[in-house]
């Protein structure tokens, strides 16, 4: 590769901005800029192009010329805009849109480079903007997303396709962050069977391989490379340009200066991430590996719905079922799956009515004091009720199991045919797909429907302010009637953890209903309860 015709593009503000709605401060981007010019990045892609106007977003989600003229824009600085094919193809006359996006020609505007992001089967239509803007003087790159499991035939025809128009870069991105080395060359050496001009990459950190197949990609004549600063983008997010700079000046023999750069790094860059939390961690690594679309992961991280152990379980589950393409429709079944009440046909006080409840939590208190736990089902005989698949206590001690988190059951569903005990859940309002999973289970129907700040318990349903599967367990506590429930494993979080207050709230909540049980901890206890050891329990 000769260093001299290598294009080093940083696309913080555009890729960072999923986190903050492109609402970046005009100080923190002058900042910015001075820092990309002296580490020596050629094009730093501004943020988006839309039309798309709903809802607030920042000026980073349409960098407009007027906005783009009002910055300090170093002299060495190109910029650069993506525009999503979406908003190209369709019903909608391509050259419509593409004049509505950029009225000015290149030689008018603040901006000279457009990128197009691109899945494949949108390639043949949207291919035609090339040639519009190529006219206006613009220089165009098309970035192909998702091409990592893609066979070689379509991107050959892809590489031909692309060879016919007036493309100035062609991009594929490691979409899934689950490309090695090895794969991003066989990646090239297709593209490069029919395009002959330049190539670029954009590679995501699951795997903490981003670097490494950027580097890759310019042994193999990659002339385009991509990076954010601290890899400021959704989910895990993209090589560090901090760390590819580093690189760059090296192959360029260039010196360079860092100091800005890791100025703004430690000023504005590492505030927003401890603030959104970016980067890889064990949840995309696995998502890498399985081919599973970050995004899965992104939401459920957002979600404190989501513990480690149900993210585990979403995980096992797409990778078993497929999550390449991200349906949102996926979780949406999870998050908001329960809305009218539906009751069901089981009522718990046939088994729980005046009989103590011990209720198995998954926190690691059950396992600690498993011995005393144990001891005391067998003196006390209470009726034992475990959460999802919880497996600390002996199996032949435990009455019955209680779920209902569609996402966390389909993943659980092999788990629990095989467990002996009964399981509650709302099966009349489950999806059919985890239905089908539990045929042959014996399955205790008790409906339930969400309704926020909200409890209320009636024979065979409850009303809930969340479908967390302890709200569940509680309200069932209460339409059966027990006497009172002891409770192990609800341990809680740290102290800055938002769940923390989640379970708080719940618990109050519960706690002032009519109706509720008397709940008492008998292993330790971040939350709010009443405590009695089980050491000391008669």
């Amino acid at each position: 590769m000769n260093s001299q015709t290598l294009t080093f593009l940083d696309c913080t503000l555009r890729d960072g901005g999923y986190y903050n709605d492109w609402d970046f401060d005009a100080d923190l981007i002058a900042r910015y800029l001075e820092a990309m010019a002296a580490a020596g990045v050629d094009v730093v892609e501004m943020g988006l192009r839309t039309l798309n106007n709903k809802g607030f977003k920042g000026p980073c989600a349409y960098s407009t010329d007027a906005y783009l003229a009002s910055l300090p824009i170093p002299e060495s600085l190109a910029l650069g805009v993506m525009v999503n094919a979406s908003e190209l193809v369709g019903d909608h006359p391509l050259e419509d849109r593409l004049t509505q996006l950029f009225p000015n020609r290149a030689e008018e505007s603040p901006v000279s480079v457009v990128r197009i992001a691109c899945h494949i089967h949108e390639f043949e239509e949207a291919v035609e903007a090339s040639v519009w803007l190529r006219s206006r003087g613009y220089r165009v790159g098309f970035n192909l997303m998702q091409v990592a499991d893609r066979a070689q035939s379509e991107i050959e025809a892809i590489a031909r396709k692309a060879s016919a128009y007036p493309i100035d870069v062609l991009y594929f991105a490691d979409s899934m962050g689950s490309m090695a080395p090895e794969q991003t060359a066989r990646i090239i050496s297709w593209l490069r069977r029919h395009w002959k001009g330049e190539l670029g990459i954009h590679t995501h950190d699951n795997l903490r391989m981003a670097l490494q197949n950027t580097l890759a990609a310019l042994g193999e004549g990659v002339t385009w490379v991509d990076s954010t600063v601290t890899g400021m983008g959704r989910g895990p997010g993209n090589a560090r340009t901090e760390e590819l700079a580093i690189e760059i000046a090296q192959l360029r023999q260039q010196p360079v200066s860092l100091v800005p750069l890791m100025r703004v790094v430690r000023s504005d860059f590492r505030p927003m991430q401890e603030q959104f939390g970016w980067g890889t961690n064990p949840f995309y690594y696995l998502a890498g590996k399985y081919g599973i679309h970050p995004t899965y992961i992104q939401e459920m991280l957002s979600d404190s719905r989501y513990d480690e152990e149900d993210i585990l379980a979403a995980i096992e589950h797409l990778r078993v079922e497929g999550g390449k393409k991200f349906s949102i429709h996926t979780l949406d079944a999870a998050k908001h799956f329960y809305g009218d009440l539906q009751s069901g046909c089981w009522n718990p006080a046939s088994l729980l009515r005046d009989r103590e409840v011990l209720l198995l939590g998954t926190g690691p208190g059950v396992y600690r004091h498993r011995w005393a736990l144990e001891n005391y089902i067998r003196r006390r005989n209470p009726v034992v009720i475990a959460l999802n698949t919880q497996a600390a206590v002996s199996s032949e001690l435990i009455s019955l199991r209680v779920a209902c988190h569609p996402v966390r059951l389909l993943a659980d569903c092999h788990a629990h045919t095989l467990l002996p005990q009964p399981l509650i859940t709302p099966w009349s309002m489950l999806p059919e797909d985890v239905k089908l999973a539990l045929q042959g289970k014996e399955v205790l129907d008790f409906g339930l429907s969400v309704e926020p700040g909200v409890f209320r318990f009636a024979e065979a349903s409850c009303t809930l302010p969340t479908s967390l599967v302890v709200a569940y367990a509680l309200a069932i506590t209460a339409s059966g009637q027990a006497s009172r429930v002891l409770m192990s494993g609800f341990d809680g979080y740290g102290a800055d953890d938002p769940r923390n207050r989640e379970m708080k709230e719940l618990l109050d909540l519960y706690q002032r209903t009519p109706e509720a049980r008397e709940l008492v901890s008998v292993t330790p206890t971040r939350y709010e309860l009443a405590t009695q050891s089980i050491y000391g329990m008669g």
